[in-house]
């Protein structure tokens, strides 16, 4: 898949100072991509629609101060972020009613500084060890090439005795990771889903064949790997189509001996995403229905639209069925 190249970047002064600054200057340069010295992005497209496609293609660069580090159950301790939103254009993602009408991309260059703040955590919960979620909005590969920040993250992972790092991506470019020491201390997970589901619903985003083809290149480079299987649909042919999923992955997964990990997610929405969805995306394919639907209540106090009963417990039975049947070494970790 052709790199993200943003529209616009916004240097936020403040970023001067970091050396990562310079080289992330000079690549936009390169690149010929227009730069504009302020910290404060301004998009007035007109319509909302026109405004979050442009912010799809807006990058600010600036500097991540969070110190408190929150909660990323069951995915790892904590979480921490290097950069927030992505270039993909997901008509489910839940990101949807989280980033506002205008979600721009912040990529954030003082690397060592987020380190130092991870650092002290994992020197806090000594000898335990302490996984870190870096992906939780955003999709760190996506934006790697812009940065260089997930690198430097394997890096420092690779070398930490007691911390661990994670993550999630729906593209395809690894080549910069296949050769760092990083000691199966980072366990690259990759969302996969059916043809049908990226190619209607993933725009932007590497396709399944080439999400195979990097599920390939970061299983010979030998990391720990897993898989969110998500958001996992009902549609004509489903069946078929999700057990030709896991046989292509068996196949790919041919020469890996080490344990895989799944992560089941049914597709589920909110009535404020649903209303976003259908002004972003007005032809969507997205079955919306929530008469069809079992009203549940969510984590994060809010009510969700999933599938009924019958036709949940039909999916995790089928879906499991067919990991354990491709996959010896499979750890399913949750059904939601």
């Amino acid at each position: 898949m052709k790199l993200f190249i943003p529209d616009i970047a916004y240097i936020d002064p403040k970023i001067l100072k970091y050396k990562e600054s310079k080289k992330t200057i000079e690549y936009l340069e390169k690149l010929k991509v227009p730069i504009v010295n302020s910290k404060k992005v301004v998009i007035d497209s007109g319509s909302p629609e026109e405004n979050y496609a442009t912010a799809k293609k807006t990058v600010l660069f600036t500097t991540n101060g969070q110190k408190k580090l929150v909660s990323c159950k069951p995915s790892a301790d904590y979480q921490f972020s290097l950069s927030s939103s992505c270039p993909a254009n997901c008509e489910y993602c839940y990101l949807q009613t989280t980033q506002g009408e205008k979600p721009f991309m912040k990529i954030f260059l003082n690397i060592e500084e987020i380190l130092e703040n991870i650092q002290t955590y994992i020197e806090t919960n000594m000898p335990s060890i302490t996984s870190f979620e870096c992906a939780s909005i955003t999709d760190p590969i996506a934006l790697e090439h812009l940065s260089g920040n997930l690198k430097e993250c394997i890096e420092f992972f690779g070398r930490s005795e007691k911390g661990r790092l994670r993550l999630v991506t729906k593209f395809d470019d690894v080549d910069s990771f296949l050769t760092l020491k990083h000691n199966k201390h980072t366990k690259f997970r990759f969302t996969l889903n059916t043809p049908y589901v990226i190619d209607n619903f993933e725009h932007n985003t590497s396709s399944f064949k080439e999400r195979i083809g990097a599920v390939k290149k970061i299983a010979a480079a030998g990391y720990p790997i897993g898989f969110i299987i998500a958001p996992i649909m009902i549609y004509d042919n489903w069946r078929v189509e999700y057990k030709e999923l896991f046989e292509t992955l068996k196949i790919a997964l041919a020469d890996y001996n080490d344990e895989v990990s799944f992560e089941l997610i049914q597709h589920r929405f909110t009535k404020a995403a649903k209303e976003l969805i259908v002004q972003r995306f007005k032809n969507t394919k997205l079955d919306l229905d929530e008469e069809k639907r079992l009203l549940k209540w969510g984590p994060y106090g809010k009510f969700k639209y999933v599938y009924k009963k019958p036709e949940s417990e039909d999916m995790k039975k089928y879906i499991s069925e067919l990991i354990n049947n491709n996959f010896e070494l499979a750890i399913i970790e949750y059904f939601t």
